[in-house]
């Protein structure tokens, strides 16, 4: 079966599916092993819920027995994060249920929201007032339209706003505003998505030769060295990212696409991602790609992560289907093999390797959750626009 191809996609994407239902948790989903036992010592993590709730919600919309059921209890387990005298969802919480940790994060309620919208597309119970309290959240706490992006950090009772500001995060709100438009017909969210993408990779990803920054102050002026003493970071590593570089370019391919007049800049940027991400981390003697690079494109954390090779064949899967240029297919068929040689496992895709492609867990323990596995074998058999809880049933069985 040749790696990347409808059938092995499909195959791919009912061993991911029965790997991610060993997840589900009393309390929601659960972090698992290498071998897909829970980690019973984990708190449950908000985003962790919120992304599995977006993966079943799409699989019941494809098809998939009792995906529904599972994105239903995620549904449930939501309520759980909630925080029900202020509003919004905490991030972690403990054995007890209690909250862990009180900050209100853009970062996790942009999964909240992509959740809430895949939950209500599929017609889960309870997703129609997810949908509703996730958009108000983050129409009126985190995004903030004099800047064009969207803020990062409040504290509990959304009365302190934290100096801090990512890219990130503004990444996984633009995936999210593009759901909410397709899914509440409300073209203010592509409008808001179209400004990000405006402002962090028009301006700052352009002005820096296309090695995105990732951390920024209060008015958005970069950070360049933001942790270099933890370089390794899961969430804000320091340098450039070649994973998001990648997608970047898919979510605005994405985005150009829903749109009637796409911008004339988008698919020059969208490439200009890709080539750079290309010409810094990719080694025609060393498969896959590290996860971090300095500002001279020279690697950092030369592990290898399963999201950024999933993005990586996203991006070029994706610019092929734009502009048919066989450069992106040729690329999506190296990344496709290595992902089948050293990804794909019978206990799912591995999170991290080492620069020797062996075991390493320098930054990742285990395997959180399925979604970017989930959606580098499903995209590509969609159109890029509109979003996949639109199109998915075309891959119903």
């Amino acid at each position: 079966m040749v790696p990347g191809s409808e059938q092995w996609r499909d195959e791919q994407r009912r061993a991911i599916l029965a790997f991610a239902r060993r997840s589900k948790t009393e309390g929601g989903f659960g972090w698992l092993d290498n071998d897909g036992g829970l980690d019973t010592e984990a708190n449950l993590q908000l985003w962790i819920t919120a992304r599995m709730t977006y993966v079943f919600s799409l699989a019941h919309l494809a098809g998939e027995p009792d995906a529904l059921e599972l994105a239903e209890h995620g549904v449930r387990a939501l309520a759980a994060f909630h925080d029900d005298v202020n509003g919004g969802w905490y991030s972690e919480l403990d054995a007890t249920s209690a909250p862990a940790q009180t900050g209100k994060f853009c970062y996790e309620h942009a999964f909240v929201l992509l959740a809430a919208c895949a939950s209500f597309a599929a017609g889960a119970s309870g997703a129609e007032a997810l949908l509703d309290e996730a958009t108000l959240v983050h129409r009126t706490r985190f995004w903030d339209a004099d800047a064009g992006r969207c803020r990062e950090e409040w504290n509990e009772d959304w009365t302190e706003l934290d100096g801090y500001r990512g890219a990130n995060s503004n990444m996984h709100s633009v995936e999210a505003y593009l759901f909410a438009a397709d899914v509440t017909g409300d073209a203010s969210w592509r409008d808001r998505a179209l400004a990000i993408c405006e402002r962090v990779i028009g301006i700052h990803a352009r002005g820096h030769q296309w090695r995105l920054p990732e951390h920024y102050d209060h008015d958005w002026t970069p950070i360049a060295n933001y942790n270099v003493e933890k370089p390794a970071d899961p969430f804000r590593p320091f340098g450039a990212t070649p994973g998001h570089a990648f997608e970047w370019s898919r979510l605005i391919v994405q985005l150009a696409a829903s749109l009637d007049k796409p911008r004339p800049w988008m698919q020059e940027a969208a490439e200009a991602l890709l080539a750079q991400a290309v010409s810094d981390a990719v080694d025609d003697d060393a498969p896959a790609i590290p996860y971090t690079t300095d500002w001279h494109g020279s690697p950092v954390v030369e592990e290898r992560f399963h999201w950024v090779i999933a993005e990586a064949v996203l991006a070029a899967e994706a610019l092929h289907t734009y502009t048919g240029d066989t450069l992106y297919e040729g690329l999506a068929r190296r990344w496709w093999s290595e992902i089948d040689e050293y990804f794909v496992t019978e206990h799912g895709w591995i999170h991290e390797l080492s620069a020797t492609m062996g075991p390493s867990a320098r930054t990742w323990q285990g395997k959180p959750d399925a979604y970017h596995a989930f959606n580098a074998v499903t995209l590509p058999s969609l159109p890029l626009a509109p979003c996949p809880a639109k199109t998915i049933e075309r891959l119903a069985v």
